[in-house]
């Protein structure tokens, strides 16, 4: 029985393991979780602004958003916000979502550093934007940095992440439905998906997850954590690609109801004058 294992031993345990034995303990369903309002709102990552010419872009992004979810109460933005971690590029972005009236919500990408240790933009644009979470509607929203810095691949998430879990995650309700967002992929297989993705996935053993958003690899990729649904999406960057080859570019549009998330992929079509 799950109650024979402390959480330690389970965090020993990989996720396969301990799906094999049916010893997965974390999400419930809609009436076993705690009350929770139903809501609408967007993820996003990969916005890689650049230069000037990016900002009618991103006015048109924001626009848009809007449209596709006239109701969406907040944004996730899922890291790379900017291409190189500047100040301006970065206020850019802020500016952008503050117009929108929509609260939005950061996490760190590798692009969001000026070096390989240096992120002091990024955190006085985004303050409070590292490691954190909140409530809404009866909802867990954790951000979490997964970066190593300016690197691309073979990362690892940093002790200060994973200890930061370690202090706050017994201050969460584990009952109540709880979304983790990050740069770096943590789906399995994924491309750079850090190292020690499952160290960080598996402190959620014994919560009620149900959705993971991620970025950095600028392609829709799924997989399932326990019975969590675990994604990365396409980027909506005006000068990169999507690095599986596809040409659009959007957001998710996500709602949550009866404790659960479903997504749409929403195409972003730039008016022809830009």
């Amino acid at each position: 029985m799950v109650s024979k294992l402390t959480r330690r031993e389970m965090i020993k345990l990989s996720a396969g393991a301990l799906l094999s034995l049916g010893l997965w303990p974390g999400r419930l369903r809609g009436g076993e979780a705690p009350a929770s309002k139903d809501f609408t709102f967007i993820a996003v990552n990969d916005l890689h602004y650049t230069e000037l010419q990016c900002r009618p872009w991103f006015n048109q992004v924001a626009r848009d958003m809007k449209l596709s979810a006239p109701k969406a109460e907040l944004c996730l933005l899922g890291g790379d916000l900017s291409e190189n971690g500047t100040p301006e590029q970065l206020a850019a972005v802020r500016d952008v979502f503050r117009e929108s009236k929509m609260p939005f919500y950061a996490v760190i990408g590798n692009h969001d550093y000026q070096t390989s240790d240096d992120s002091k933009a990024y955190d006085q644009l985004f303050p409070n934007s590292i490691n954190y979470w909140f409530e809404y509607a009866g909802w867990q929203f954790v951000g979490l940095d997964s970066s190593e810095g300016m690197k691309a691949t073979d990362t690892v998430i940093s002790n200060r992440t994973l200890d930061w879990l370690d202090s706050n995650l017994p201050k969460l309700n584990s009952r109540k439905p709880t979304i983790i967002v990050t740069h770096f992929p943590l789906g399995k297989s994924v491309v750079a998906r850090p190292r020690n993705a499952d160290a960080l996935l598996q402190r959620f053993l014994n919560f009620n997850l149900q959705a993971v958003f991620c970025g950095h690899f600028h392609g829709f990729t799924q997989r399932q954590f326990g019975h969590a649904i675990v994604t990365t999406d396409r980027c909506c960057a005006r000068l990169r690609n999507n690095h599986d080859g596809t040409p659009d570019k959007g957001w998710f549009v996500c709602r949550a109801a009866k404790g659960e998330v479903t997504r749409t992929f929403v195409k972003f079509v730039r008016e022809a004058a830009g």
